[in-house]
Order: structure tokens, then sequence, then C-alpha cells
């Protein structure tokens, strides 16, 4: 999904890690019921107020969001990420964040730090300018809101 920016001011890469496709159906108790699109549209909305576009990328292979990290060099102007599983587990996509250089943003629906223990260490927050947890979807609009804020 990919929308056109209002004012021109470049397009924000909204990353959506494994399992994310499952959004609305997958545990609801603790995602919610907002579907990947939901959130998609979400951050589309938050993003044409402020004069940004966003492409969105979701994968369950942590190659594509590495691909989609490394493009991003080119054709965007920050990131949000929220890598599932691989928060915990990806020194790659760590790396990738780091090598471009984009303000990124960490969005997790849940309070990983309520949850089990592996979840509380992030690979990637020492290499984002802002992470926000347990807010749920509305985490997206807070990140897209927040690059707007410093782009």
């Amino acid at each position: 999904m990919t929308s056109a920016p209002s004012a021109g001011r470049g397009t924000i890469l909204v990353i959506n890690g494994p399992n994310l496709n499952l959004l609305g159906t997958r545990e609801p108790e603790k995602y919610g019921t907002s579907t990947l699109a939901d959130v998609e549209q979400l951050a589309a909305d938050a993003a044409a107020a402020h004069g940004f576009a966003v492409q969105c990328v979701q994968s369950n292979h942590e190659g594509v969001l590495l691909d989609a990290i490394h493009a991003a060099r080119e054709t965007a102007v920050g990131i949000v990420i929220n890598a599932g599983a691989f928060t915990h587990t990806s020194v790659a996509l760590r790396d990738a964040l780091a090598a471009v250089q984009l303000p990124a943003v960490e969005v997790h629906i849940t309070n990983v730090h309520q949850r089990e223990e592996f979840r509380h260490h992030s690979y990637l927050s020492g290499v984002c300018a802002a992470v926000i947890v347990g807010a749920g979807v509305t985490g997206y609009r807070l990140a897209v809101e927040y690059l707007a804020e410093v782009l």
C-alpha cells in the first residue's frame, strides 16, 4: 500500500514483520481486532495529515524486510518498524537500520515488558530514535507523528 503525499515531504516506510499479516484474527485479546489493512490506513492517514506518503511492507521473511530497509535509502525519509519476533533475534535488521541512517521508530502493539522475558530485549531499540510499546495500533499513528515532528 502506498499513499500520495499531500505536500510532497517524502515517504515514510512502514514495516511489519512476521505474523502481523494475521492482525485482526491472531490473539485478539492481545493484539486487538484491527487488521493489517486497518493499521496501514491509520499510518497513511497520519502521514497524509503531515504531508507525507507511506509505503507499507509486511513479510514473514527476514530478507524481504532487509531489502525494504536497504531500498529505503533511496525512497524514504523515515521508517516505522514493527519487526515482530525479529525484534528479539535479528542483528541483521539492527545493522540494516543503522546502515541506512534514516530516523526510525520501533513500534510494538503490546507492552513487550509485560510479556515473556525473552521479549524484553530488542536488538532494534538502540538504533531507533524512539520506541513505542503497548499503545495498541495507535502506536503506528504516534510513530508517524513523531517522525513528522523530527523531519
